[in-house]
């Protein structure tokens, strides 16, 4: 699996622009991949991604940053060295869909990954099932409300740092699978925390 994490200027991979993209070979955790850009040109920026990532608009907009263009064509060149290249994230579409819409942006037509995906909350949401726990869920609307920091404390690991950063973002991301689907753990970071079902 490649295991990845995307800061972005909003919501929309079409509207908005990445502004950071952490990375890792779950096969091989020790090779990682973590850059960040200027947005493109017209690119919208809303203030609320802003205030999730920690980047000001001078950073994200300054002109001695790579553009993102050069940061996807960077990270295509890393992951031709991951073996398997599943995209697993929380959230993985959205991670993939900026990182397609990056890369059309740039021109490069050649997309290497698939639409088939891991997703974290799809993991975690079977593994409580599993183990006879009900996922939670948002009464309001009626659909779960598992989000990373529920899924990091049921797995033992404390709740990402705010702001966020790709990287911890990818590290976190890859922990919580190794937990989930082997019972292991992964990465140093995170070995002072246990298991809570082992």
């Amino acid at each position: 699996m490649l295991v990845v994490d995307v800061e972005a200027s909003g919501t929309e991979a079409h509207k908005h622009s990445i502004v950071s993209v952490g990375a890792l070979d779950f096969e091989n955790p020790q090779s990682r991949f973590y850059e960040e850009c200027r947005v493109w040109d017209g690119a919208h920026i809303m203030d609320e991604a802003l205030a999730i990532c920690g980047f000001t608009r001078e950073q994200i907009t300054d002109p001695k940053k790579q553009s993102e263009s050069d940061l996807i064509h960077g990270f295509l060149r890393w992951a031709e060295n991951v073996s398997e290249r599943t995209l697993a994230a929380q959230n993985v579409s959205f991670d993939r869909d900026f990182l397609k819409a990056a890369a059309e942006r740039a021109g490069h037509t050649d997309w290497p990954f698939s639409y088939r995906t891991v997703d974290i909350h799809s993991l975690a949401y079977m593994h409580m099932v599993t183990h006879g726990l009900r996922p939670p869920i948002d009464r309001e609307k009626r659909h779960s409300s598992l989000d990373l920091d529920q899924v990091l404390v049921y797995c033992g690991i404390p709740t990402e740092p705010m702001p966020h950063n790709a990287l911890t973002g990818a590290l976190s991301h890859a922990e919580v699978i190794s937990r989930l689907l082997y019972g292991r753990k992964l990465l140093p970071e995170f070995t002072q925390f246990p298991i809570p079902w082992n």
